[in-house]
């Protein structure tokens, strides 16, 4: 803190400058996300401000990312759909997730586990992060072309029947509930049933609807119903913004091209009195705290979310701590990355009370911070505070801006986000597996499975699956690589430079098993096969370990089976250089001593070496 007023000037032109850049963006990821731009603003300012005063990466600004917004706008519409489509009601339950990976930001940066986010394998990343623009650039159709489903009333109406059963079954779930579910009461239940209206038939429909067009393969199950129903001044809206965004950046990179797309086309908008769609209004209020997050907590109704919660914690992590080595890239400095994770925790569970969507440290704008002269958490910290006097001020006015032009600012965020880097080595990748006939790179199959997972499917799963896969593959391959350096190998063979002495007459005798590299689950078959390769002729086996930096609980297993299998065969194990944490498992389940006399362990070959000379007797 004692450094927070060092560069005011420039954390002061930073920090308005980063909040100019977030407000279009902030309104977008709000909008889409299906809380309204709102939720959008209020999580952009709390994250920004409370993200940089506890975190942990001085230049950082952080609030809602399109990988954020991506996995929330999933969250949100399946807690919608199952509280029959009304936000009031489901909002509680949305926050509460949210508030909970916020707590979980902070319990993984107080655990430690920032320096842990580095091993997340960059094809997971890739193919996670075009999938996020793929998700954005479909779902953005329908709004860019001006369809919504709710004001297909051809559409909607097909889906009545279905809404009457729904509402039937609630009102015979209610009543069965309250225990009048019987002969005697059956009258208010058929009471009940003919007082179902109209417009609650229509209500219900227009939720299935909204269900059944949602997502990537919902808008692509739709859109050709939707292009014959295109709005020519929406799609408009959308091309000119998209235009100008790409344009201006071409003028100047000084003046943001999003906000220059949102007042142009705005004010245009305006001063034409064309009759577009605006997009929700926006409070000109300060943010309130959402007491029903305590007052309705339910765990029965979190209990379905708590997975999704951890991944939007973690993705926020993730997301963040990338953003803090660019950074760090360009400052020259170095983060605290568990700090940062609680900071980010901590900003994301204040916007969650306060009705905001989640978000994470954002590159762009944070790189927007640092070339406009931000350097210490005052800048962040003051970005917040821009956002907060904008809309404050600009609430009422902001409120007018069409929804076209938003869905324009997604589809530019959309094509920026996804991996081109990752996309453009797909040939260049080595193709180490072999699929049939075909030879394709295991990267590149972690990246599509998670991409395409992703887009169709479930982008939490999607994620899961892509990690396991690349676990699985990298364990087949540090297997693969141990087994073939670790050969057992008569000594008469020259295998490492210090055994080039050992005495020929003994080398039938006497055998070696060079470990390189870790003992695990993953290399534990080859090496179970020593054994069986020792001829009869032997009566010592040397194992050297100086290469061997751990062993896991499956190869600590193994190895105690060998040895046993070698004791009752009647043949002497040796170990040479055991290196601190093989030592240490092997004498917490007795291999050391028990099997292995500390007589028969060595820290050199040299010393093992004449040992062998003066207790293994030539046979032969």
């Amino acid at each position: 803190m004692k450094h927070l007023f060092t560069n005011i000037k420039g954390d002061l032109f930073g920090g308005i400058t980063a909040g100019i850049v977030a407000l279009p963006l902030a309104l977008a990821f709000g909008v889409s996300s299906g809380l309204g731009p709102s939720a959008g603003l209020y999580g952009a300012i709390l994250i920004a401000f409370f993200a940089s005063l506890f975190g942990g990466t001085a230049t950082q600004i952080s609030g809602p990312t399109a990988p954020m917004t991506a996995v929330s706008m999933v969250v949100i519409a399946s807690i919608i759909a199952t509280n029959d489509g009304d936000v009031k009601q489901a909002l509680p339950t949305i926050l509460t997730v949210f508030l909970l990976a916020g707590i979980i930001q902070v319990g993984l940066g107080l655990l430690g586990f920032g320096k842990y986010i580095r091993y997340i394998p960059y094809p997971v990343v890739s193919g996670f992060m075009t999938a996020i623009g793929l998700i954005i650039l479909v779902t953005q159709i329908l709004p860019s072309i001006g369809y919504s489903t709710k004001e297909d009333t051809s559409y909607v109406e097909k889906f009545k029947p279905q809404a009457q059963e729904i509402i039937l079954k609630n009102i015979l779930k209610e009543e069965a509930g309250k225990g009048v579910l019987v002969i005697n009461d059956i009258k208010q239940t058929l009471k009940r049933s003919n007082e179902i209206t109209e417009s609650s038939i229509l209500k219900e429909a227009e939720i299935l609807a909204s269900k059944e067009t949602s997502g990537v393969l919902g808008t692509l199950k739709i859109l050709p119903r939707a292009l014959k129903k295109i709005k020519f001044l929406e799609l408009a809206l959308a091309l000119f913004t998209i235009l100008i965004i790409y344009g201006f950046k071409k003028i100047t990179t000084a003046i943001p091209s999003t906000l220059v797309a949102l007042v142009i086309m705005t004010a245009a908008s305006l001063l034409l009195g064309l009759k577009y769609r605006p997009i929700e209004e926006i409070p000109g209020n300060f943010p309130i705290p959402n007491l029903a997050i305590f007052s309705k907590f339910s765990i029965t109704q979190i209990k379905p979310y708590i997975f999704t919660a951890f991944t939007l914690a973690l993705l926020g992590a993730i997301d963040s701590l990338l953003t803090s080595v660019v950074a760090d890239n360009m400052t020259k400095t170095k983060h605290k990355p568990n700090k940062e994770l609680v900071g980010q925790g901590i900003g994301n569970s204040i916007a969650a009370i306060f009705g905001g969507i989640p978000g994470a440290g954002a590159t762009i704008r944070t790189v927007i911070n640092i070339k406009s002269g931000g350097k210490t958490k005052l800048s962040g910290m003051i970005a917040g505070v821009m956002l907060l006097i904008i809309l404050l001020g600009l609430g009422p006015i902001a409120s007018k801006i069409p929804a076209a032009v938003l869905s324009g600012v997604l589809i530019t965020v959309g094509i920026g986000v996804m991996d081109y880097k990752g996309l453009k080595a797909i040939p260049n990748l080595p193709k180490d597996i072999k699929l049939g006939p075909l030879r394709i790179s295991s990267e590149v199959i972690i990246m599509l499975v998670v991409l395409l997972l992703s887009t169709f499917w479930d982008l939490v799963y999607a994620v899961g699956i892509g990690l396991v896969i690349a676990s699985l593959i990298f364990m087949k391959k540090i297997g693969d690589v141990t087994a073939r350096r670790s050969n057992i190998t008569p000594l008469k063979e020259k295998a490492w430079d210090d055994e080039s002495e050992f005495p020929e007459n003994l080398s039938q005798e006497v055998f070696i098993k060079h470990i390189n590299g870790p003992l695990f689950f993953g290399s534990t078959s080859d090496f179970q096969q020593l054994a069986k390769q020792i001829p009869d002729t032997a009566s010592t086996v040397i194992v050297r370990m100086g290469r061997m930096p751990y062993v896991d609980q499956s190869g600590l297993f193994a190895l105690e089976d060998i040895l046993i299998d070698l004791e009752k065969n009647g043949i002497q194990v040796l170990f040479v250089d055991v290196l601190q944490q093989p030592k240490y498992m092997m004498e917490k389940i007795g291999i050391i001593p028990d099997l292995i006399s500390k007589e028969h362990t060595f820290k050199t070959f040299s010393e093992c070496l004449e040992w062998v000379k003066n207790n293994v007797k030539n046979k032969f």
